[in-house]
């Protein structure tokens, strides 16, 4: 299995754009739409729930991985993202504010699709309704995935919502590796678990050097709800395995240790967009700069500590200087 010999964490996965409106539980009956849960809809239905909105929407990009790699960005590292944007307003938005986090963007761009956008509807109890237009993102080509775009990357991160995409997936998996990267794989969500069992088991059994999954994600994955059943079968494939257990922090095996993570305790969360994607981002990056285990765990405490202080999965940059004064 290769070791990490350079810096680079590149990610790969869906450029979207999150819309952000704080709204009432009344606002989202009127929707007649499931709180909390996420819905597939066309562009034309988000501009038609904004259009009903009084609030102003606060849009950041947004993607699993593009959230994980945009913190990489902001804590110092040398970040890289690829993905499909449309070539409008939105996408050309959401490439210059990549940037801004000190992101290298590798999009391709859509003549014809627009850029894909996630509608998060925040109710007062800080949950998060999601309305998700996929648009260009569904269109990045395995056929021009290839190993360039994974040059001088220590860690790749594979977005899991591509398992929906088997040979994009592969594809990104194969190129990354012939590129000599680390690669890690975020579960992504207990519903991508438990649609992808057969092919996910084969790909981190074959492929992944990192595993990270939370509690629900865990329990879809090996059966197990026990701490230590769930580790014990995470780590059987891989160098490292985490384990993400929310407000009692975290665990991450490394060498037949596992290593418990302590949350950082302060204010109660006032949205939870991202949370896993920025824990990741300060673990990953610790990872890459020879941190040991328990200093990349903290440091992905903290990210994932302040990304819950704001709307959106946007650490402001008061808070990024507090993150880097622990590195």
């Amino acid at each position: 299995m290769p070791e990490a010999t350079n810096k680079r964490i590149t990610g790969i996965g869906s450029a979207l754009v999150d819309v952000l409106i704080n709204e009432t539980d009344q606002f989202l009956q009127g929707l007649e739409k499931a709180k909390g849960g996420m819905t597939l809809v066309e562009d034309h239905e988000i501009e038609s729930i904004l259009a009903r909105t009084s609030q102003s929407p606060i849009i950041v990009p947004g993607g699993a991985a593009c959230n994980t790699i945009i913190g990489v960005g902001n804590l110092g590292g040398d970040a890289r993202f690829i993905g499909r944007r449309g070539d409008d307003t939105y996408g050309k938005r959401f490439e210059s504010q990549i940037l801004s986090c000190h992101v290298e963007p590798e999009l391709s761009i859509s003549p014809d699709s627009p850029t894909g956008k996630v509608l998060s509807v925040i109710t007062p109890d800080a949950q998060r309704s999601m309305f998700t237009f996929l648009g260009a993102s569904t269109e990045l080509s395995p056929a021009g995935i290839t190993p360039a775009l994974f040059k001088d990357t220590a860690i790749s991160v594979i977005e899991g919502y591509l398992l929906f995409n088997p040979d994009l997936m592969m594809a990104s998996i194969k190129a990354a590796k012939a590129a000599g990267s680390l690669i890690a794989l975020d579960l992504a969500s207990f519903e991508v678990v438990n649609a992808s069992k057969t092919i996910l088991l084969d790909i981190v059994k074959e492929y992944v050097d990192i595993l990270i999954a939370n509690e629900d994600e865990a329990k879809a994955y090996t059966g197990f709800t026990d701490e230590i059943s769930a580790m014990e079968i995470l780590s059987r494939d891989v160098t490292y395995a985490v384990l993400k257990v929310g407000k009692r922090g975290s665990f991450v095996s490394f060498e037949d240790k596992i290593t418990q993570i302590d949350p950082v305790s302060g204010k109660d969360p006032k949205d939870t967009t991202g949370a896993g994607d920025l824990w990741a981002a300060g673990f990953l990056f610790g990872i890459a700069n020879g941190f040991s285990i328990k200093k990349s765990g903290q440091l992905g405490s903290a990210c994932g500590y302040e990304v819950c202080q704001v709307m959106g999965a946007q650490i402001p940059e008061t808070a990024w200087q507090r993150i880097r004064a622990l590195i």
